[in-house]
């Protein structure tokens, strides 16, 4: 199993490039094909209040879309043409709270998907809420790269933030590709238990991964309910990990899936690239 279908997504931010460095680096490593979603939201206007606003004033609006599109498609061409990697590119300009369905849609049909990090000092930078969206949606899972950019060559030093849940296995399994491809792999056992680890908690996930040929060791870490995502940022920092991988988690709240605490504080303060599955 690998990779062969990735799509990455490309916005007027000043992360693009390095994201879009790490898809075709990715795409390099795994002879995947790789699709550039230049995608970009428009803000929300009410039919009551459009029709109020200047012609001229929305015709300068959609011709500053214009030319970001056309910048951002410029950015993943060369690229993508620069790492000689097979590539297509698709547009998608949806009203902002339509932007995460329409990147769902696009996802559904590569084998990982790849977003940034929101940077919150760019306002052009994809909002965090819409890559829990998409996240939760798309069935893909999700490879967040952070603002500041991937490490060279990241993956060769991977984490496993393992607590033996749904979330975690899906991830696991979704990111073999790239587990068998590092130099070293480490899974931790957070807050490991025998009701859902095992008699020796992390033993079976690491001969799983082992039988696959990943290069595996086994580790626990204990952590307070309110500090786990610390613990975890914190471990992957003293290992010098440059990938982490592990489940987004959520729970409902009415007909809403809300992303869990643990997810959305290593989303908001990841430092390299994170790999994550619903």
């Amino acid at each position: 199993m690998a990779f062969r279908n990735l799509l990455v997504q490309v916005d007027g931010g000043k992360a693009a490039k390095n994201r879009v460095q790490a898809a075709v680096d990715l795409a390099n490593s795994s002879g995947a094909h790789l699709t550039g979603l230049v995608a970009l939201g428009e803000p929300a206007m009410p039919t009551y209040l459009r029709s109020q606003i200047p012609k001229s004033a929305l015709q300068a609006q959609a011709a500053y879309l214009t030319e970001v599109e056309g910048r951002a498609v410029e950015l993943f061409k060369a690229a993508a043409d620069a790492g000689g990697v097979s590539y297509e590119i698709r547009r998608l300009r949806k009203a902002e709270a339509e932007l995460a369905s329409g990147i769902s849609l696009h996802a559904r049909y590569s084998d990982l998907v790849i977003l940034g990090q929101q940077d919150d000092d760019d306002a052009a930078s994809l909002d965090n809420s819409v890559a829990e969206e998409v996240l939760v949606t798309c069935g893909r899972p999700v490879l967040m790269i952070p603002y500041i950019g991937a490490p060279a060559g990241f993956g060769k030093r991977v984490m496993i933030a393992w607590n033996g849940g749904r979330e975690a296995t899906r991830a696991v399994n979704d990111a073999l590709p790239m587990l068998k491809m590092a130099e070293q792999v480490v899974v931790v056992a957070v807050n490991p238990g025998r009701g859902v680890h095992g008699d020796e908690p992390g033993a079976d996930i690491g001969l799983h991964l082992a039988r696959h040929g990943v290069k595996v060791e086994v580790q626990h870490l204990e952590a307070a309910e309110l500090g786990v995502s610390s613990a975890i940022l914190s471990r992957l920092s003293d290992r010098g990990s440059d990938l982490l991988v592990m489940g987004g988690y959520g729970h409902s709240r009415l007909r809403e899936l809300v992303l869990g605490g643990v997810t959305r504080e290593v989303l908001k303060h990841m430092t390299v690239p994170v790999l994550m599955s619903h």
